[in-house]
């Protein structure tokens, strides 16, 4: 059957003008790398010579956008739908989650033929059915939440020798973490070089907490830049390096004219501390909707193809993507759910950067719902209304310095009108509610929540009374055994679930304690919440709740999970 898929995707491919063969697709995503952390787009300070290389034989997008933070940039992504539409609003407290009836690229191309791959960074779901693995991933080598030191991650996780989850399930890899990701997409790339295939390397570096090996940073030091940047810089030198194993396989299997390699960022740069940096003259950072919190490099090689050495100023952004690579990869895709971007292939074929003009939105702020023009941009055209009060010329003001909205009231009405009209649709389609994870299912059991999908009003590690709303697969007992930051005497909880609320003392040896009875849970939409009700000391709280169906089988084992030393948590979200 994979084969007639082929055939007919050629046959396709032929008719829109792509290349005949399938073409691969190797797509690199960095966090929080910004458009100005790299030598060809004028950085002095920073090495980058392999993406520098890429640079020269690639043809560039240099309008194009991604969200102000990593989880919807990826939902949008993966799906050519505003992440809003999708259940992700936010990177943690539960709203990072993307509900599982979004069809992703992974899926599409999956199911024409392409073996897919992702290697990293996931961020839209820990747990089934919101697994990369479960999206249309056939193999899946990632960390937990959004970053391997962050709560959702097995405890004393690091950069260096960590804990990933390889197809849901844990094991220790030895190496860096870029590194050990990297590796991976080279094998996957190898392993299936004679089929199509979608290798998605995801890193978390240069994510804070910024650490790799010295000898990338410490050159940056000698030079006098600060400690915080000089740790970002070398982190992006050893993503360049990999950058270049990659492309040098590529290369060295024959594959280079039959593969797209698309390499980007996920969001503008996080500056620690706000230490002086180059900024490629445009205002602002992650998590902003200025320049520099979403415009991102996008550099796309594929030699015989795509030009090398041009640009291409066409506005475009994270919502394109999707239908642009089932365009070029030759797939008719007629996905259920309305698409919000547009298949950028003819305008970048023709080179044409007036092709169509469409509105674009940015928009994110902290909390479980999104609000009207809170932390929102629209761009339409040379055109950006920032909020509701800020407009810019583009074109004439690229830096954003110069509000011009008393002298263009008509424009910024317009612009207005349509933000309401985007902010309204996004709105209607689920009103904005959360994707459940599911517990006690075949598929993953037990089920290790987190404070990544928690609700409630406290962020990770207080870990004194959240919940988590959940989908019991089937009606049953369900086992619990709570895990704290650090060993305890005792303490007292009172936990909610399923409808049964009962206070439970526990004394556990060391960090963990089993609950002694399991809760009857009837099957459909519940909650477990907890809220400790004793002293505890400073720092200490809730770290995982372990949830197993009594009776069901187990899918993976949650040894090599749990334990481990303490480390920092990384509060960037």
């Amino acid at each position: 059957m994979s084969r007639i898929i082929l055939v007919i995707v050629c046959l396709i491919a032929i008719a829109t003008g792509v290349s005949a063969a399938p073409p691969n697709i190797v797509l690199i995503l960095t966090d929080d790398q910004g458009y100005a952390d790299l030598a060809c787009h004028g950085n002095p300070d920073i090495r980058t010579p392999n993406i520098d290389q890429m640079y020269t034989e690639s043809l560039r997008l240099t309008q194009y956008y991604n969200a102000p933070v990593c989880a919807p940039t990826r939902a949008s992504m993966m799906t050519g739908r505003y992440y809003y539409r999708t259940g992700v609003v936010d990177t943690y407290m539960g709203r990072a989650m993307m509900h599982a009836d979004e069809i992703t690229v992974a899926e599409v191309l999956r199911d024409h033929g392409y073996k897919t791959g992702i290697f990293g960074k996931w961020h839209l779901g820990d747990n089934y059915p919101l697994r990369a693995m479960d999206q249309g991933f056939e193999e899946s080598l990632v960390h937990m939440g959004g970053g391997i030191s962050q709560p959702s991650n097995p405890m004393g996780n690091g950069y260096f020798d960590p804990v990933v989850m390889h197809n849901g399930e844990p094991v220790r890899k030895e190496g860096y973490c870029t590194d050990i990701f990297a590796d991976a997409t080279i094998d996957f790339i190898e392993a299936n070089q004679d089929k199509p295939f979608f290798a998605y390397l995801s890193t978390n570096a240069p994510h804070t907490p910024l650490l790799v090996d010295d000898k990338y940073a410490q050159p940056y030091r000698d030079k006098g830049i600060p400690d915080a940047t000089a740790r970002t810089y070398g982190m992006d030198e050893n993503i360049d390096e990999n950058v270049g194993k990659i492309l040098a396989k590529v290369d060295e299997l024959g594959l280079k004219e039959n593969t797209l390699v698309i390499f980007m960022t996920d969001n503008g740069p996080h500056v620690p501390r706000n230490e002086p940096r180059y900024d490629a003259g445009m205002r602002g950072r992650k998590g902003q909707v200025y320049e520099g919190g979403i415009r991102v490099p996008c550099i796309l090689r594929w030699p015989g193809t795509l030009p090398a050495g041009e640009d291409l100023a066409i506005p475009a952004a994270h919502i394109d993507l999707f239908p642009t690579l089932l365009a070029i990869c030759g797939i008719d895709a007629k996905p259920e759910k309305p698409i919000d971007g547009r298949n950028l292939w003819p305008a970048i074929q023709e080179r044409d950067n007036d092709f169509f003009e469409r509105p674009l939105v940015f928009q994110w702020h902290r909390g479980d719902r999104p609000e009207p023009f809170n932390s929102s941009a629209i761009r339409m055209g040379n055109l950006k209304l920032v909020k509701d009060d800020e407009l810019y010329d583009l074109a004439a003001d690229p830096g954003e310095t110069t509000n011009i909205i008393a002298d263009h009231p008509e424009e910024a009405a317009r612009l207005k009108r349509s933000y309401e009209d985007w902010f309204a649709s996004v709105q209607a389609e689920r009103d904005f509610a959360f994707p459940r994870i599911a517990i006690g299912s075949k598929h993953e059991n037990p089920v290790v929540l987190t404070p990544q999908d928690w609700h409630g009003e406290t962020a990770w590690r207080s870990g004194t009374g959240n919940y988590w709303e959940v989908e019991a697969a089937k009606p049953g007992k369900y086992e619990l055994t709570v895990h704290f930051y650090k060993p305890l005497d005792s303490a007292t909880l009172e936990i909610d679930f399923g409808g049964q609320t009962r206070t439970v003392t526990v004394e556990p040896k060391g960090r963990s304690a089993a609950i002694a009875d399991p809760f009857d849970v009837a099957g459909g939409h519940t909650r477990l919440g907890f809220r400790v009700t004793s002293e505890l000391e400073k720092g200490n709280g809730v770290r995982f709740f372990e949830v197993r169906r009594k009776g069901a089988k187990d899918t993976w084992d949650t040894a090599l999970f749990l334990p481990g030393d303490e480390v920092p948590d990384d509060k960037e979200g």
